[in-house]
């Protein structure tokens, strides 16, 4: 597997995760104080952009990494969940990073 798909999977979990506390936030002041109705709109348009490519990477680097129907669906669910893609993500590494090291091309020595 190549280090691409694990760090276009890293960077949309972070960015999807991060959203993701963006429109809670949003919701709040919506919700809460009346306020920012135009900012949430915007905000959850944005993040619903965003988790539908968290999604399509989070999908590659699973069927790279040959993952049971079960993980994957977990995955792919923790980008719904406030908090929940970073503590998803570091353990995603964590797994996939011994199958990006195998398959890297060792350097000739001379």
């Amino acid at each position: 597997m190549k280090r691409s798909v694990l760090t276009r999977y890293r960077v949309m979990a972070y960015i999807t995760a991060v959203m993701l506390l963006v429109l809670c936030a949003c919701m709040v002041f919506k919700y809460g104080f009346d306020t920012g109705k135009d900012l949430t709109l915007v905000v959850s348009q944005i993040h619903g952009v965003l988790y539908i490519i968290y999604l399509v990477f989070a999908f590659d680097l699973g069927s790279k990494a040959k993952w049971k129907f079960g993980k994957l669906l977990w995955v792919l669910i923790s980008g719904t969940i406030p908090t929940a893609a970073f503590f998803v993500e570091r353990k995603v590494v964590r797994e996939v990073e011994p199958l990006v090291a195998d398959a890297e091309p060792q350097p000739v020595r001379a």
